[in-house]
């Protein structure tokens, strides 16, 4: 039968060894004794433990003097001291110098066996936060950010350099490229890793809840404010709090962000406090940020408060060289979610996926692959496989052909997202959410696209 911890009772009393080994392994706890700090010292490099029960009045070294010890040795250790009354002050002592908690001697059985069930609770979820700490490191290290191109080498050594550091960083890129992986990288590779990492979407709110959203409200700031609310500043403090799609602000939300960002304080909604808060700031936009300054869409000074430093990431049909790294990458990661054994794609697959302009871009490419592996019946994946759309020739309604006299690249682009944006549409039958995915974008972003390029949804009929 599994025991539901491994306990260590130092004390120097054969009495107390026989009344709490007995109590203990009675509850299903293994037990492992010492009689004094010298002997419990040497059983701690060989072994561990769930819980050191330790009593401070010892012959030799004392209490006080062997938790300081395992403490240095390893500051995970839970430590319960056990404490005559005449020594609670200096059980208050040994907690503030890292001891969970203290029982009293005479114990009473109960309060013992909870106090005990507390501390071993308290450790597993220590053992789980670390856990899910280091996956979340190798999550988002810097070498799940794949590409060997050289426009990708730069962008790796910009999230190097700046992850470290406290400075605002501003991620700008097409839909698909990876901004949120970038962000997350950046938290996880800063000293602010251990504190939260808080995701704002800010299209995704009207802008009076948004605010409420950010800042928090006290009570009766509005219909429905019923009680003090703390906002996502407050959540994310000590962490990084990031702004994605940050174009979407408006214009007065824009403005108390930048207070924000200036005195590292706010006010609740509604509130005459000033909080002070020590948050880090990265934000990520699709929209051309100097194009909507001229257009009043968006402050210039906050401009210049997020653009400290720059990361561009490139779309996918500017890193065609990429591709089959990222192929790899996520046959791998899909493979072994569905426990299948993918080898890799045919030639004529990877000639396909490497001609393919990829609009979504790499959120588009991952989808593609995904659903490649679900329906895939062999080891390799084939063309029967891929969609329907990747095997036709070529849309003519895409092709761009540019004299001399028409090169001007934003007028363009726009021309191919609108006529990429009306061809998904067409394909869904003019369902926006079916489009989205399509395209490799979030459905919020497709109606910010629509309504920004002036596309008419009647087009599609």
């Amino acid at each position: 039968m599994e025991h539901k911890g491994k306990i260590h009772i130092i004390d120097d009393e054969p009495i107390i060894h026989e009344v709490l080994g007995e109590l203990l392994t009675s509850e299903g706890y293994a037990v492992v004794n010492s009689a004094n700090g010298e002997e419990a010292l040497e059983k701690h490099p060989s072994q561990t433990f769930d819980l050191i029960l330790l009593d401070l009045l010892m012959p030799g070294m004392d209490g006080i003097e062997v938790l300081k010890l395992l403490k240095k040795r390893d500051p995970r250790s839970v430590i319960i001291i056990i404490t005559a009354y005449a020594s609670v002050e200096s059980a208050i002592s040994a907690m503030k110098i890292g001891a969970f908690d203290y029982v009293q001697k005479p114990f009473k059985h109960d309060e013992l066996l909870l106090t005990v069930k507390r501390a071993i609770e308290h450790k597993n979820l220590q053992e789980e936060n670390l856990k899910l700490k280091d996956e979340l490191k190798r999550k988002y290290s810097f070498e799940n950010i794949i590409g060997k191109s050289k426009v990708m080498q730069n962008v790796f050594e910009t999230i190097k350099a700046s992850a470290p550091t406290r400075s605002t960083i501003l991620i700008q890129g097409e839909s698909g490229t990876g901004k949120e992986l970038v962000a997350r990288a950046i938290h996880q590779n800063s000293d602010r890793a251990s504190f939260p990492f808080i995701i704002v979407n800010s299209g995704s709110l009207p802008p009076d809840l948004l605010e409420s959203h950010l800042f928090g409200h006290v009570k009766g700031a509005f219909t429905g404010a019923v009680s003090l609310k703390k906002g996502l500043f407050e959540a994310a403090e000590y962490g990084t709090i990031f702004f994605d799609e940050i174009s979407t602000l408006n214009i007065e939300t824009q403005s108390k962000l930048l207070r924000v960002m200036q005195e590292r304080e706010f006010m609740r909604l509604g509130g005459t406090k000033t909080i002070r808060v020590d948050v880090r700031v990265v934000a990520a936009t699709n929209s051309d940020l100097e194009v909507l300054i001229q257009e009043r869409r968006f402050r210039q000074d906050l401009f210049y408060r997020l653009n400290v430093i720059k990361i561009e990431l490139p779309s996918l049909r500017e890193r065609k060289e990429d591709i089959p790294l990222l192929v790899k990458h996520f046959l791998d990661i899909y493979s072994q979610e569905n426990n299948k054994e993918i080898e890799g794609v045919t030639p004529d697959v990877m000639e396909i996926l490497i001609s393919y302009d990829w609009p979504g871009n790499i959120r588009e490419l991952e989808n593609l692959i995904e659903r490649a592996v679900v329906l895939t019946k062999t080891k390799l994946i084939t063309r029967d496989n891929l969609p329907p759309f990747l095997l036709s020739a070529p849309d003519k309604g895409l092709a761009l052909t540019l004299s001399n006299q028409d090169l001007n690249l934003k007028e363009n682009l726009q021309t191919i997202q609108k006529k990429a944006i009306l061809r998904a549409l067409k394909q869904s039958n003019g369902i926006q959410k079916k489009a989205a995915s399509l395209l490799g974008v979030k459905a919020t972003t497709l109606n910010e696209m629509i309504k920004r390029l002036k596309i008419d949804v009647t087009e599609i009929v």
